[in-house]
């Protein structure tokens, strides 16, 4: 996880938990995070392969163009992108434990972002968990989202998160410290110590109408992460 939000989430998702596989979507208080809701969403995953939209908050809704309420998870994103998500979805929900998803996104003109989503998996009224509480947050930078909306998505990387140590620390508000070298990622002060359990790599590429564009964004993401330290927009 490369962003302090989503440490947070994370963290919070785990406090509410108190010795349960997974919290109760009813236990989530939007009060304890007002500062994320507009980027947060329910998920229905009765049926991992059809996730639906259940609630999203305003500003994620802007970033697609339209109400997402009652609409797929799957709908923006590329085929072959969406069949990896399926199975992480049921994996995530089978374990118990949080996802987090590398995109990167575009809109119909080219425009690229990077985005990091946050899925936890969460019961409703004490069921199985069928539900995920989620978070989009966007690495990169926004600009090529200024009046326009996302297009399509394409997956480049999964990790599931495993707790394996009890929290430390007091401040809420405060970024998470940097992370130690792989496989280790060290959480927000107030989340538990988070562990990267398993990790998946970008799905092969698929040509399915706009491919020039998904190769491109394809090509973008292979250059930033052979060039580390450089800066993701440079390759915008």
């Amino acid at each position: 996880m490369k962003h302090k939000n989503s440490h947070l989430l994370v963290g919070y998702w785990s406090r509410l938990r108190k010795g349960r596989d997974v919290p109760d979507q009813t236990d989530i208080d939007p009060r304890a995070i007002k500062r994320l809701l507009s980027y947060t969403f329910i998920l229905d995953c009765e049926n991992p392969a059809r996730p639906v939209y259940r609630l999203a908050g305003t500003a994620l809704c802007e970033r697609f163009g339209f109400e997402l309420k009652g609409t797929s998870f799957l709908g923006h994103w590329e085929s072959q992108s969406g069949m990896a998500l399926a199975s992480l979805l049921r994996q995530s929900l089978a374990l118990c434990q949080p996802v987090c998803l590398s995109s990167v996104a575009a809109t119909a003109d080219n425009g690229m972002v990077e985005l990091e989503t946050i899925l936890t998996p969460v019961s409703f009224n004490g069921a199985a968990p069928t539900r995920f509480f989620g978070m989009v947050q966007m690495l990169s930078d926004p600009t090529p989202l200024l009046g326009r909306s996302i297009a399509y998505e394409r997956l480049v990387g999964s990790q599931l998160i495993q707790e394996d140590e009890p929290f430390i620390g007091q401040d809420h508000d405060r970024p998470p410290p940097p992370p130690p070298p792989p496989p280790s990622l060290r959480a927000h002060p107030k989340a538990p110590y988070l562990r990267l359990v398993s990790s998946q790599d970008s799905p092969a590429f698929l040509h399915f109408g706009s491919g020039d564009l998904l190769q491109k964004m394809f090509d973008i993401v292979h250059r930033w992460r052979t060039a580390n330290s450089e800066d993701y927009s440079k390759f915008i």
